[in-house]
């Protein structure tokens, strides 16, 4: 694996993300209740606090909880929420370390569908089936994977051109429309939200 993303917006960062399957799932997995780009620059953060330029499952499991967990609240923390963050990716790594011997290019190296792909990223500790189908849009837009029926299994993040999600990020434009399409969706909830309570109370529910 060596493409070029734009993910993080961060030259070193994204570069580590285009050539490391592991570094790609755990930015996957960051990417919760803080913003894309802080997500995926994760990884690096993570490689450089650990002396090396590269991630690798079977060291991140050998690490101490509390020593790993300090790793990524050090300021800057990698995330809002570094220490229960630190435990889902020693999770995530260990889950590689047992069903795949710690390589996570195996999980669709020798995959035959797109259904089966969503499956193994549905097993991920961390991985529920949005964030799943998020990583397998990315896996078959940007990184060449697509397996037989992977937009189909994606839904719509494997939409052409959708701009739902990561997987459409290829620089500062598209970013932008990500970002637009993610502020529209919590605009109309909130609005749907506001109208729901308006109606319970109107009708006295």
């Amino acid at each position: 694996m060596n493409v070029t993303l734009h993910l993080a917006q961060d030259p070193e960062a994204d570069a580590l993300l285009g050539r490391s399957p592991l570094a790609a799932l755990i930015g996957m997995l960051l990417d919760q209740q803080i913003p894309m780009e802080w997500a995926f620059k994760g990884p690096e953060t993570i490689a450089r606090r650990m002396g090396t330029d590269d991630l690798d499952a079977h060291e991140i499991v050998a690490f101490d909880p509390e020593t790993f967990g300090r790793l990524l609240s050090d300021k800057p923390a990698v995330h809002r929420y570094p220490g229960s963050m630190a435990k889902r990716i020693q999770q995530l790594c260990q889950y590689l370390v047992e069903h795949y011997d710690g390589d996570p290019e195996a999980l669709w190296r020798d995959v035959d569908s797109g259904p089966e792909l969503l499956r193994r990223l549905e097993a991920l500790p961390g991985f529920g089936k949005q964030k799943a189908q998020i990583f397998l849009a990315l896996l078959g837009k940007q990184l060449g994977v697509r397996p037989e029926g992977w937009r189909a299994a994606a839904g719509p993040y494997g939409e052409a051109e959708s701009f739902r999600s990561v997987a459409d990020i290829t620089g500062p434009e598209s970013l932008a429309k990500v970002r637009a399409h993610k502020q529209e969706i919590k605009a109309a909830a909130k609005a749907g939200k506001s109208t729901a309570e308006t109606t319970g109370k109107t009708t006295g529910k």
